[in-house]
């Protein structure tokens, strides 16, 4: 990686799934009926998406995906944020464009025509506060290396990748060339993980991906024990410790733990009550990213991502309702 040759116009730059969140409470019963794995993200056709829709519950709607959630966040404490994804343009095209843009996200990516509709993630949260996501793509799956903007990626100091996007060839060249025109410009590169089911299906891909490009990992236990196929979270963190520079992992209420280099900082989770966990993982690298960026410590980092992530599953959305601006403000 280069020195930088300018200052960052950005913090964060996030590449992901553009995709239209509706969020609604349902009982157990709704999750066994549509024969849905409970806790996962499956991905679903366009008939499968208007089915679920009808039947559910009236929801939330916003802007969403994993990565364009955390830039959200990250917006709301403070920093500098920007995302690349591709919407269509029809209707809620504009929805995720205006509700982006409303978080103070800087969004530059023109919108699809004549494709696939915009995409959207139907959402079912039981009373447990677990979280059962049904994704159809759409227009997401067009995201490839030319709609990467090389000078938003050149002006972050952060690209920050969405794992969910890899499922398509088109977007693992797309995360290559990024990561690529970020090192160039001497800027950092971070990785979620995101889903163990994901990781499960490109496992050798993402392995390639974080030896040759990543610089940050995140990634709660189960996604990385997955990702190094390590039945001990103490023996796939050895192997990240030699594969990045650093790693965030997540360990839901026992806190997160983060490793750089010889350093270890475990840090424990934010009080919190739980009403929906949805973004608790996206909240989290928000806080971090905001700490990071501004120079604060790996343990400073980590708390602020357990806060965010703490405010953020305390009300169903992905998004921060209270100002924590002042609490990102303390080390």
């Amino acid at each position: 990686m280069t020195a930088p040759a300018t200052a960052p116009r950005f913090d964060i730059l996030g590449i992901g799934n553009a995709i239209v969140d509706v969020v609604a409470p349902v009982g157990e019963a709704f999750i066994t009926r549509h024969d849905m794995r409970k806790g996962s993200m499956t991905l679903i056709d366009a008939q499968r998406a208007e089915q679920i829709y009808a039947a559910m519950p009236p929801g939330q709607e916003s802007s969403g995906g994993s990565a364009a959630n955390t830039c959200a966040v990250a917006a709301g404490l403070g920093a500098r944020a920007a995302y690349l994804g591709r919407v269509a343009d029809d209707q809620l095209g504009a929805v995720f464009r205006h509700d982006i843009a409303a978080a103070g996200v800087h969004f530059p990516t023109p919108p699809l025509v004549g494709g696939a509709p915009t995409a959207r993630c139907l959402i079912l949260v039981t009373p447990d506060a677990q979280r059962t996501m049904n994704t159809y793509l759409g227009a997401c799956v067009s995201f490839g290396p030319d709609e990467v903007d090389a000078d938003a990626v050149a002006a972050a100091s952060v690209v920050y990748l969405e794992g969910y996007l890899f499922d398509e060839s088109a977007a693992q060249a797309a995360f290559r060339h990024a990561a690529a025109l970020a090192h160039a410009a001497g800027r950092q590169v971070a990785l979620t993980l995101s889903d163990s089911f994901c990781v499960d299906r490109h496992r050798a891909a993402f392995r390639a991906l974080v030896r040759s490009h990543i610089d940050i990992l995140f990634a709660n236990e189960a996604e990385l024990c997955s990702l190094y196929e390590c039945s001990e979270l103490a023996d796939a963190l050895g192997l990240a410790r030699r594969e990045v520079a650093l790693a965030a992992v997540t360990r839901s209420e026992q806190g997160s733990i983060v490793i750089r280099g010889e350093e270890t900082a475990e840090v424990p989770a934010a009080p919190a009550t739980v009403i929906d966990t949805t973004g608790a993982g996206d909240a989290y690298a928000a806080g971090f990213l905001t700490a990071l960026t501004a120079g604060r410590s790996l343990a400073a980092c980590a708390r602020l991502g357990s806060l965010a992530a703490a405010e953020v599953i305390g009300h169903y959305g992905a998004r921060l309702l209270r100002d924590l601006r002042a609490e990102a403000a303390l080390d």
